[in-house]
């Protein structure tokens, strides 16, 4: 009994058997670039900016994943020890810059709701960001580094062990909490520092099944009515954890995050759950 997750018992014969011919994430990553065009993007934030309320791409980028798990939730689920688990919250990993200092980075996590709007998210994400950016701050991840740091020869037999105790029992909730491995999804910025998007591994060890890297901005050519247009566009970068449900499913959900990124008006309420049809 996990406490990040509950055992899907009645996967797909499929993705039962899967897990055991990949038994690791290294086996069963496959990559996507998504481009997505920046206008709507750019008109939708200068609206609201002229409203007095500040909007940001990570904002919009994470609003958007977060409606399609709603919609889509198997993107929540993940797979440890050839057994696949449905998450039973959902939490964004990402590294935050310290002030003044390249060099000088943490890296947690961001709790969420599926239910939150934009605005919503936006003010967690802020949050988020104003307490781990702090020069002085420490955050849980922060501390537990610094536990397993101070075992100096140890490191590799305490990280041996939690690795074993994950795998086998799933860690205490306080372990799960401060660990950036153990999360929905892992959000990089790039283009934050000017850098092209990348593709980002998933980690072996924890829970993350997806790992989405925001690039530069480029020039994308498109046909429409026949012709080829170019159309500046934001390139994401997504390595995803194929065990965890089927291409046609993650194709479906991508597209779904495109559509709400095109018209991000879509997400200024919050989701409403539709009953299950009998």
């Amino acid at each position: 009994m996990r406490a990040d997750g509950k055992r899907v018992k009645r996967a797909d014969l499929l993705y039962t058997v899967v897990p055991h011919v990949m038994a690791q994430r290294v086996d069963s990553m496959n990559m996507i670039t998504l481009d997505i065009p920046v206008d709507p993007m750019h008109d939708y934030i200068n609206q609201k900016r002229k409203e007095g309320i500040a909007i940001s791409h990570v904002g919009l980028i994470l609003s958007a994943y977060v409606r399609a798990v709603a919609e889509y939730p198997l993107l929540n689920r993940f797979v440890v020890n050839k057994k696949i688990y449905d998450r039973n919250e959902f939490c964004v990993g990402m590294v935050v810059l310290k002030p003044g200092c390249e060099d000088d980075a943490t890296m947690s996590k961001v709790y969420l709701d599926l239910t939150d709007d934009l605005f919503t998210v936006q003010r967690k994400i802020d949050d988020y960001f104003a307490r781990n950016s702090a020069p002085q701050t420490q955050n849980s991840t922060d501390k537990l580094a610094r536990i397993l740091g101070n075992a100096h020869g140890l490191i590799r037999v305490a990280v041996s062990v939690l690795k074993f105790w994950d795998k086998h029992f799933g860690l205490p909730k306080k372990i799960i909490d401060a660990s950036p491995f153990h999360a929905s999804m892992s959000l990089t910025n790039l283009a934050s520092i000017r850098t092209n998007h990348i593709y980002h591994h998933v980690y072996e060890f924890g829970t993350t099944s997806i790992f989405i890297s925001m690039g530069n901005m480029r020039e994308v050519p498109f046909r429409e009515q026949g012709e080829i247009v170019h159309r500046r566009c934001m390139p994401l970068g997504v390595v995803m954890d194929e065990r965890i449900c089927s291409g046609v499913y993650f194709a479906t959900a991508f597209r779904r995050i495109s559509a709400y990124l095109r018209d991000p008006s879509l997400m200024e309420t919050p989701f409403v759950p539709q009953p299950a049809q009998e």
